[in-house]
């Protein structure tokens, strides 16, 4: 280690001590403490990322009631069930709950949970700020949500067109709520981003070269880098949109200067990278399911990381193939085609990968392998439809239709919910100490699998027949009628899946058979913890000799030494060798970030009301963030 990493001698460091009080004095460094403050003042990464995941699965039931109730009113032709009104509003709860506070937060909640444990660090760089990005994250969803049971949540689309999202058109709060929302979650989005990049590529164990990094934490890696580069885009306008609605400026009025079209773009150079962004951490679970399972070492590592990275950056030129129909000029449009089609390419080599992996192994079938393998059934279905829409002929055509609808829905509930699905299964032993049922597991992806089909794949066929999306009510005459009562009974089914799913997490949570620390047999380092792990994740920071270290060294892991033991240190490696650099010190449990999240959400609650909610709010929140890092001084330095 280096000079810097140089500390008083009255340190008590852990080569001092035996394992057993090793391990008990680490874990009262480490332990957040009980009682409501302390829950509420944690930086503990597993934590906050258990909270991250619940949080987001809530939002996600609260979504499929939502999709269930329009179903229910598109089952049969000019039902009467629901109004246009409320349609529109559960239309567009649906998708933003979807998108905006399930897809993307809750594969940022695996990656809090795992990344630290995988790369076999302490916690996640930036503890507060992690914290803080939960909170405010808990604030948007709720914002949204009482606004939708007060009658004033959003009804002009997750997508928010302009100018039907316009002040001229979508008058009073409803949009306003949207909009803030949306800057508000993604706030939460790039702070995650920025701990996931800084963890990875700082704070990995001795050893773990980039060429021994998890597919898994490869696919976070680009996944961080992706919202950085994206999500600003749609913050920026949400901010344009809400500035055009309250203080009257024209951002997207064509007639004072402004472009309705301008929206568009803005919205979609941070909508198609979301689907990767949604996408791409799927692949990593998926990666760790088919290794796990196969009993071998990826097939390909290095195609599939080159994979990875060219699907992170392929993800920026896309976004023009949804507007093919909105007057964008010829040799443009044949530009995003040729990008659309080519980054099935890099998704294809990522398949490839995996099959040859469970070709040349010998696949174990269990209940995350089944998820993994019919993600990449629907996947190819959702993919080669992709590539039909990529054809500005034929998107032409089915372009607003049921047809898109179908292929959006193989493409995010195939590339990213099943593969999310498995992941719980062979990350729930180590959240929870407890296995799952396995028999009530098959029963959940056999539910959900032939489901799913039955309710999306007769999307294509009413497209092709003419039905458009974003509808409320449809003739008799018109014949959609049996299919949609097929596709809703479909869609019933798979809401009860999930039921199912749910029942089985509640009864194994409290009544699972013990898991053990590697109920899997896995190779990477989070199964080198206890099931759950304790709240140092590691007693001795493990050195890394192989991309599987738990099957190169079965006997024991190879530690190093030498961090303090009463009060919180992580080690600092170099980013691409891994050699150790300096020890750091990690920032203890504080309450500033919760309260920074309130005066935060207050202000942005405020701001929807009076653009001076913006200078009200700003005293609070500088006097929160001024607390927040307010230096005080850390015991260890103090001479």
């Amino acid at each position: 280690m280096s000079e810097a990493s140089v500390r008083p001698a009255k340190d008590v460091r852990d080569t001092q001590l035996d394992a057993a009080e090793l391990h008990a004095r680490l874990a009262r460094t480490w332990g957040s403490g009980r009682g409501l403050l302390a829950a509420l003042s944690t930086v503990d990464h597993k934590i906050i990322g258990r909270r991250y995941i619940v949080t987001a699965f809530l939002f996600l039931f609260l979504a499929g009631l939502s999709a269930v109730a329009m179903r229910l009113q598109l089952a049969r032709p000019e039902s009467a069930l629901m109004g246009p009104d409320l349609y529109n509003q559960l239309f567009t709860m649906h998708g933003t709950t979807m998108m905006f506070l399930f897809a993307v937060p809750v594969m940022e909640a695996f990656a809090v949970y795992l990344v630290p444990l995988m790369v076999g660090t302490r916690n996640i760089a930036f503890p507060r700020l992690n914290a803080f990005s939960y909170y405010v994250y808990v604030f948007g969803g709720l914002m949204l949500w009482v606004a939708f049971a007060l009658n004033i949540g959003p009804d002009t689309g997750w997508f928010a067109y302009v100018p039907l999202s316009g002040p001229e058109n979508s008058p009073g709060k409803r949009v306003d709520f949207w909009a803030q929302m949306i800057t508000f979650t993604e706030v939460a989005a790039l702070a995650v981003s920025v701990e996931i990049i800084t963890t990875v590529f700082k704070q990995r164990a001795p050893g773990m070269t980039l060429d021994r990094l998890p597919l898994s934490v490869w696919t976070q890696l680009v996944t961080a880098f992706v919202v950085i580069f994206a999500m600003p885009a749609v913050m920026l306008a949400s901010t344009m949109l809400i500035l055009d609605r309250l203080v009257e400026t024209h951002f997207f009025n064509p007639a004072e200067g402004g472009d309705a079209l301008l929206w568009q773009h803005m919205f979609w150079f941070f909508g198609h990278p979301e689907v990767y962004i949604i996408f791409l951490p799927a692949t990593g679970f998926v990666s760790s399911i088919v290794v796990t399972f196969s009993r071998r070492p990826m097939f390909g590592y290095l195609p599939m990381v080159l994979s990875v990275i060219s699907v992170g950056f392929l993800s920026f030129g896309l976004w023009v193939h949804h507007m093919f129909t909105a007057g964008v000029p010829q040799l443009g449009a044949s530009f995003f085609t040729g990008a659309s089609m080519l980054i099935a390419i890099p998704n294809g080599v990522q398949i490839f990968c995996w099959i040859a992996t469970l070709w040349d192994g010998k696949p174990v079938f269990r209940t995350p392998l089944l998820f993994a393998l019919g993600f990449i059934v629907i996947f190819v279905i959702g993919g080669l439809t992709g590539v039909m829409v990529a054809s500005v002929p034929i998107d032409t055509q089915v372009h607003d239709t049921y047809f898109v609808v179908a292929h959006f829905h193989y493409v995010l509930i195939g590339g990213a919910v099943f593969p999310l699905l498995g992941a719980v299964y062979y990350w729930f032993p180590k959240l929870t100490g407890r296995m799952m049922s396995e028999r009530l597991g098959t029963w959940h992806f056999w539910l959900a699998f032939v489901s799913f089909n039955v309710a999306f794949f007769p999307m294509h066929i009413l497209g092709l027949q003419g039905m458009p999306r974003r509808v409320y009510a449809y003739q008799a005459e018109m014949g959609w009628g049996p299919l949609n009562l097929l596709v809703t009974i479909g869609a019933a089914f798979f809401f009860l899946s999930f039921v199912l799913f749910l029942w089985n997490a509640v009864t194994s949570l409290r009544a699972g058979a013990p898991a053990g620390d590697n109920p899997w047999d896995a190779g990477t380092l989070e199964w080198a913890t206890s099931s759950p792990p304790s709240p140092q994740n590691f007693d001795r920071i493990p050195f890394v000799t192989h991309r599987e270290p738990l099957w190169a060294q079965r006997d024991a892991l190879t530690v190093v030494a030498g961090l303090a033991v009463d009060h919180r240190e992580v080690l600092v490696t170099s980013v691409t060798e891994a050699r150790p650099d300096l020890r750091e010190t990690s920032p203890a449990p504080s309450i500033w970030p919760f309260v920074s999240a309130i005066a935060v959400g207050a202000t942005f609650i405020a701001s929807i009301f009076t653009p001076w909610g913006v200078v009200w709010g700003a005293a609070p929140v500088g006097v929160a963030l001024i607390c927040w890092f307010w230096p005080k001084g850390a015991p260890e330095d103090e001479e």
